[in-house]
């Protein structure tokens, strides 16, 4: 089992791109760690400079404490999963799981023994004879795992291996894939643009955005403590809502305005002493679709944050009905229960949870308060 250390990791390419910039983390041993931003922020870059199939830049990079920038690929311990499975169509599941162990000269008795074992926890012990043609794509999917599972490697990376899946499937697979990690104990680094997969699988998640480390934390601290407006609106389904704001105080009340709206802020975040340089100065408010509310029970609680705002769509999801909102200029999402009366062309009084809000500073976007 390993760890890995990056040290101001960069990649860049000829004519002056660059893909990663300053890449600094201590992955821990047995971590299930994931890299999420969207396309062309160097998520895949990072992970092929750790498999060793592009040249580090600059930096150093430790795998289990050995330097390995001019190791080669096959001597790093590390096993990699593509989003395209690229097996050998000729050969069965047992043949394809086998193949890199031939080629190591492995005695027949030990490769049984892996790919049996590797088949067991992956559920595909019954298409061990099959070929790849008459497999589903999870099941292919499943048996490249089992091709590198096989290997007993340090390291697994996974670069956006569910991505050629249904949503179904994805779903089951992330399952299978966290079940996986917990029974192999290997460190896990895995590459996907869908931040879905990233809250639900990772022990941590780093997010990226044009080659920057943007931040690193648990699924829960990004969801709830967003270094910027960036991981804010990155982070959650739907993605946060965001208002622009003027902070005013009214005797010993702070106050935000916007869209001839004026809604208070709680008590314990208006004493907060990062806001205290904002009063009187314009802000971005930043609040959850599930922090808005139109139940009565709601309104009678929170009445200092009621506005009234216009339903231009409602989309019904089961447990809740999301609600498309125009306030002013400004489109909001609401996640409300089903029970919700509120149909399209509708004016509806909401309110806010503002013991949930957020303050981003207009100009950094860097988070205020949370």
């Amino acid at each position: 089992m390993a760890g890995l250390t990056l040290k101001h990791i960069c990649k860049r390419y000829p004519g002056g791109v660059v893909a990663v910039n300053d890449f600094n983390l201590e992955i821990k041993d047995k971590e299930f760690l994931v890299l999420v931003g969207p396309s062309g922020c160097g998520k895949s870059t990072t992970l092929r400079m750790i498999a060793g199939l592009e040249e580090i830049s600059e930096g150093e990079l430790f795998i289990d404490g050995k330097f390995v920038n001019d190791i080669p690929p096959k001597d790093r311990d590390i096993a990699m999963v593509f989003q395209n499975y690229a097996l050998y169509p000729h050969m069965t599941v047992f043949e394809n799981m086998a193949f890199g162990l031939k080629l190591r000269k492995t005695p027949k008795e030990e490769i049984r023994r892996r790919v049996d074992e590797a088949a067991r926890i992956l559920d595909i012990a019954h298409l061990l004879d099959r070929k790849p043609n008459a497999l589903s794509g999870g099941q292919k999917q499943r048996v490249a795992l089992g091709r590198c599972i096989v290997r007993e490697p340090k390291v697994f990376l996974l670069d956006e291996p569910l991505s050629n899946l249904d949503a179904k499937l994805r779903a089951q697979m992330r399952t299978e894939l966290s079940k996986i990690h917990a029974t192999l104990g290997i460190t896990f680094i895995y590459v996907t643009h869908d931040q879905v997969e990233a809250m639900t699988m990772a022990t941590r998640i780093v997010v990226l955005k044009d080659g920057f480390m943007q931040q690193v934390d648990t699924p829960q601290r990004l969801y709830d403590e967003p270094t910027n407006l960036f991981v804010a609106g990155f982070i959650g389904t739907p993605q946060m809502n965001f208002i622009d704001a003027h902070i005013e105080k009214d005797a010993d009340n702070l106050y935000l305005t916007f869209a001839g709206c004026r809604v208070k802020i709680p008590e314990d975040k208006a004493k907060a002493e990062e806001l205290k340089p904002y009063i009187g100065q314009d802000v971005i408010f930043g609040i959850r679709s599930e922090a808005i509310h139109d139940e009565p029970m709601y309104l009678t609680s929170m009445p200092d944050s009621i506005v009234s705002a216009t339903v231009e769509v409602t989309e019904l999801m089961g447990d809740k009905i999301y609600l498309y909102l125009a306030l002013g200029e400004n489109n909001l999402v609401a996640s409300v229960s089903p029970r919700s009366k509120a149909k399209v062309g509708d004016t509806v009084q909401i309110t806010f949870d503002m013991s949930r809000a957020h303050f981003f500073d207009k100009q950094t976007e860097k988070a205020i308060l949370h």
